[in-house]
């Protein structure tokens, strides 16, 4: 390729580029406008844009949201959370962020087989696929309309940490699918070794990030450190077989806890602006690519027929959407119907707040990115058994969860 040509390539992206960016600014202004939450527009727009006449494909690479996108947005909404309300919350957190991802995933599993006849493994990966609900649509609905404190922390919670049990889960399913073997006994404890050794490690990331801002003295210098510092703790846990979530998620919660110590409050306060700038054209971006997708997978789609898809995508979003509320509800009341002693010290919340957790399951870019970055062959050079079929699928439930349960959970706070 010439270099004009080059040139010219990167031109194109880079003017892409800029469109995406007046669209984000434009969307987030109506957003504010009729009251509806950015991501939801973002998705709408983006879908809309995908098919404006001239408009090159642009394709979402799954490395980009994985590797790249999701350190910072993961290290961002640790550090923002505090610790004593992290720890104080950790039960609820922990039966969503893990125990309700992997009941989801095995629910999906199962409706799938007995009811499609998908095969086990391929059931099980597309349950991994489309178990992590996304909080950053329901978080900014709740935060707009002033629900309790408590709801929100739990939330926060749930997403720094379902990520990481799901491409856990999907990594196993991966590997099931491709040998054809699994051991749950194995599974489970590769599950609690990757869990004890990313959060050991992110927590020794996060020392000595730490300690290297307070001997840099320099508040520029301190904010390029912690821009670093989430694919430190991030790509090397990764790349070692583990999800790097959790050492992202105990890095960032150990800035939190310790920063103030060593970070002058200068420093902090010039990282918050520059980190919210950050985020907010990461997740705006994000849920404009996402929607981006619509015309690269609609070129496909005629592989299947779409009664099949329309159905699979009907039954994957009722069995996910039944599931959160079959967890969320025995989770919350059977421990304190048990322990006594839990049931002083924390009493049940209001039935209202658990139906808000239950109704809060949409899902995002990280259920599309792992959707599209499965494998297209297995070892033996086979195509990779009904990978469209869960690419599609995926991306049907981020739309209908998104913006059904987007749009409808403002309703259901006014009526409760």
């Amino acid at each position: 390729m010439e270099a004009a040509e080059v040139f010219e390539a990167v031109e194109a992206k880079f003017q892409i580029f800029l469109i995406l960016l007046g669209v984000l600014a434009g969307t987030a202004l109506l957003a504010r406008r009729v009251n509806i939450a950015p991501a939801i527009l973002l998705l709408v727009a983006g879908i809309a844009l995908a098919f404006v006449p001239g408009m090159p494909s642009l394709e979402l690479p799954p490395e980009l949201v994985l590797l790249v996108v999701l350190p910072p947005l993961i290290y961002s909404a640790s550090v923002a959370m505090s610790w004593r309300e992290f720890r104080h919350n950790l039960r609820p957190i922990i039966l969503l962020a893990v125990g309700c991802v992997i009941f989801t995933a095995f629910a999906v599993a199962a409706a799938t087989h007995y009811l499609i006849g998908l095969p086990w493994g391929t059931g099980f990966l597309l349950g991994a696929i489309v178990a992590p609900p996304d909080v950053v649509a329901p978080l900014a609905i709740a935060r707009k309309l002033g629900l309790p404190r408590r709801i929100l922390v739990v939330l926060e919670g749930e997403g720094l940490a379902n990520d990481a049990t799901a491409l856990i889960l999907y990594r196993f399913a991966v590997v099931a699918i491709s040998t054809g073997t699994f051991s749950l006994s194995t599974a489970s404890g590769t599950f609690l070794g990757i869990v004890a050794g990313e959060v050991l490690f992110g927590v020794a990331v996060g020392w000595l990030s730490l300690r290297a801002r307070h001997r840099a003295c320099d508040s520029q210098v301190e904010i390029t450190l912690s821009l670093i510092t989430p694919y430190i703790a991030y790509w090397l846990p990764q790349h070692f077989g583990g999800s790097g979530v959790i050492a992202t998620v105990a890095c960032g919660l150990y800035m939190s806890w310790n920063g103030p110590l060593l970070i002058s409050s200068a420093t902090r306060l010039q990282g918050i602006f520059f980190w919210d700038l950050v985020i907010y054209l990461i997740e705006g971006l994000l849920f404009l690519l996402t929607g981006f997708q619509m015309r690269s997978l609609f070129e496909k789609s005629k592989a299947f027929p779409l009664d099949d898809i329309l159905s699979v995508t009907a039954l994957v979003v009722v069995i996910i959407v039944i599931a959160r509320f079959a967890w969320v509800y025995p989770a919350t009341y059977l421990p304190r119907m048990i322990s006594r002693a839990l049931r002083e010290r924390d009493p049940s919340p209001p039935w209202q707040w658990v139906f808000i957790l239950s109704f809060t399951g949409v899902r995002g870019a990280v259920s599309l990115a792992a959707a599209l970055a499965l494998p297209l062959a297995l070892a033996s050079g086979e195509a990779f058994p009904y990978r469209d079929l869960i690419l599609f699928v995926s991306f049907g439930v981020i739309i209908i969860t998104l913006v059904g349960l987007g749009l409808g959970l403002p309703a259901v706070v006014r009526w409760l």
